[in-house]
């Protein structure tokens, strides 16, 4: 019996999520989304900023730059893209 039920499980696996800001949206269907975290400096113990540029896949193109942006790993699209447009979060327009 453990067999079987090990047979139809699900295999589920967390995707990382990131939310940043469009940097550049010139390329056809691929915009550059910049994330950045905050980190403590391991010697002089100050927070520091770091970023990091991703090239994710925007389908429909509608992001334009300066929008808030939830981005979603996914298998690899091409030779430098490997995460997907979740959702706007916050239009350029609004801000």
């Amino acid at each position: 019996m453990p067999q079987a039920k090990a047979e139809t499980e699900k295999r589920t696996t967390r995707r990382k999520v990131r939310q940043g800001v469009v940097v550049s949206d010139k390329a056809e269907k691929t915009i550059v989304v910049k994330v950045e975290r905050r980190m403590t400096h391991r010697l002089y113990k100050k927070i520091i900023r770091r970023s990091k540029n991703y090239h994710v896949h925007d389908e429909g193109n509608t992001s334009k730059v300066g929008d808030v942006v939830r981005i979603m790993e996914c298998r690899p699209l091409s030779r430098t893209k490997h995460w997907r447009l979740l959702e706007i979060v916050v239009s350029a327009e609004q801000i």
